[in-house]
Parts: structure tokens; C-alpha cells; sequence
């Protein structure tokens, strides 16, 4: 349950996309009730959403009842971050800001905000389901109990891990950030494949899905590495070891981490491109 102060607080979302499902989602099955939760999302279609599903307030553009928030989450791009920012700054002096936005920095928040107590998270797409992987920093202005505040809200949405260095959030948001797409682009090659060798498309989809399943679930309770794991399926001259040796001449694992270092880059050039208006 989320703590006695989550529960006399109110919360407002500035942006009322995926995420921010999430999370509102996360809070509501832990008992915050819906009228403590109000959303700004300038698209019609997406506030009729979040009203019939969640049965929260929303508004088209910032209205005074933001200042009862304690608590502001930013879940806009980051390309529209900074005309966000200057719309809701009238009513933001009070609240506590949590920044779901990729690339974007706590300094050009806290610059645009004229407010230091910031908390930047990278989450990913599992959290829809309840089991996301959320990477927190926060500046120094923000107090320990904030800190516990905002891991409360996280944990809603799944497991979380604080950073001590803000530059780390590149890389999570190209490892774990983007990576859900890695793992359904590999699931999808997988599907492609059976298809190409006889398997139906819904048999292959069950064996690509109930593969990565229980890999991961072997690795997350295992005490023994990756590359210790792999060995013990790949028998030399055997099935594995070709399909292995086939992907190490194409140098794919090196490849792999060249997007993965792709993806840091870009991030990083987000936080540049729209953190300097």
C-alpha cells in the first residue's frame, strides 16, 4: 500500500501518454483514490482515455488546481518538455518534480521550473503490466523522504534502483530504457524463423515467447553468469554451437552493442538538443 503521505497527497500528471498509464495505474490498484490524481494531455482522444479507464480528472491546457499538487510527474516528450515546463511553472512552486522523460536533465528542469527538487527516472514499457525496471536520480535538494515518496510511487509500476551519477541514465535508457524493443525485435526474428522452417506463425510465437520466459527466469535464479549458462546448452559440433558460430562470424553480439551504444548516444543528444532552451 502506498504510505500515509501518498495517501494525503495529491498528484498531477503532466502528460498523460503510456507511462503515465502506468504509473496512475500502479497507484489507483494500491489505493490512491482517483480524485487525488488530475492529468494535463492536450489531446482530446487521450483524456477521454484516461477518464473512462482511470476515472480521473484531466484538462486540456494547466488550470490553477495544479498548485494542490504535491507531487508532478512529467510524462511528455522531450521535445515538449520546455513549452510544457513554462505553461505549468505558475503552479508548480510547491510540488516535488518527477521527470519520466528521456534525455531530458534535472538542471534544464529545475532552470525551467525555477524549482531544485527534481527527480529524473527512466522507466520501461513492462511497467504496464506491473513489471517494469525503473532507474532513479535525484538532485540534492531533494530530501530523503522525498526519495522514499517517489520510490513508493516506482514500486507501484515494479522494481527501481537509484543512481549516484546522473550521467548513468543514458545508459539505462539504452539498456533498459529501449531494451524491451531489443527483446521483442530477437522475439520477432525468432517467430520469422519457424515460419521459414514449417511452424505455423502461432507456434512459433508460443516457442519464441515461452523460450525467452523461462531463459530469463533460469538466469534471474540462477547464481552462475550468462556466458556460463550458454555454454552448458552448446555442445560442441551440436545444433546450438552452429547456430552460435554462424552468429559470431556475423559478429552479432558485437553488433548488438554497438546499437545499445547507439541508443546512450542519442540519448545523450536528446538532453543536449532540448535541455538548452
Amino acid at each position: 500500500m502506498p504510505s500515509q503521505q501518498l495517501n494525503q497527497d495529491a498528484i498531477a500528471f503532466i502528460g498523460g501518454g503510456n507511462m503515465a498509464s502506468a504509473i496512475i495505474g500502479g497507484l489507483l490498484r494500491q489505493g490512491l483514490a482517483p480524485g487525488q490524481i488530475q492529468v494535463v494531455e492536450p489531446l482530446a482522444e487521450q483524456r477521454e482515455r484516461l477518464e473512462r479507464e482511470f476515472n480521473i480528472s484531466t484538462m486540456a491546457t494547466p488550470q490553477a488546481s495544479l498548485q494542490a499538487a504535491r507531487l508532478m510527474v512529467w510524462a511528455v516528450k522531450p521535445q515538449a518538455f520546455t513549452q510544457a515546463a513554462l505553461q505549468v511553472r505558475p503552479y508548480a512552486s510547491q510540488a516535488l518534480h518527477l521527470s519520466v522523460a528521456a534525455g531530458i536533465r534535472t538542471d534544464s528542469i529545475s532552470r525551467w521550473l525555477g524549482h531544485a527538487r527534481v527527480v529524473r527516472a527512466m522507466p520501461n514499457t513492462p511497467a504496464l503490466i506491473g513489471m517494469g525496471l525503473t532507474a532513479l536520480f535525484a538532485k540534492p535538494d531533494v530530501s530523503a523522504a522525498e526519495r522514499d515518496q517517489v520510490q513508493a510511487i516506482i514500486q507501484t509500476t515494479g522494481d527501481c534502483l537509484w543512481l549516484s551519477e546522473e550521467s548513468q541514465l543514458d545508459a539505462v535508457t539504452a539498456l533498459s530504457g529501449s531494451g524491451p524493443a531489443y527483446v521483442f525485435y530477437f522475439i520477432e526474428a525468432m517467430i520469422q524463423a519457424g515460419v521459414t522452417m514449417g511452424l505455423s506463425a502461432e507456434q512459433s510465437r508460443q516457442l519464441a515467447l515461452g523460450t525467452f520466459t523461462g531463459a530469463t527466469a533460469l538466469a534471474s535464479q540462477s547464481t552462475e553468469p550468462p556466458e556460463i549458462l550458454r555454454a552448458r546448452v552448446t555442445s560442441k559440433g551440436g545444433t546450438t554451437y552452429a547456430a552460435i558460430t554462424a552468429m559470431d562470424q556475423s559478429d552479432i553480439k558485437n553488433q548488438f552493442i554497438l546499437a545499445i551504444k547507439a541508443a546512450q548516444q542519442r540519448a545523450t543528444e536528446l538532453g543536449d538538443e532540448f535541455g538548452n532552451s
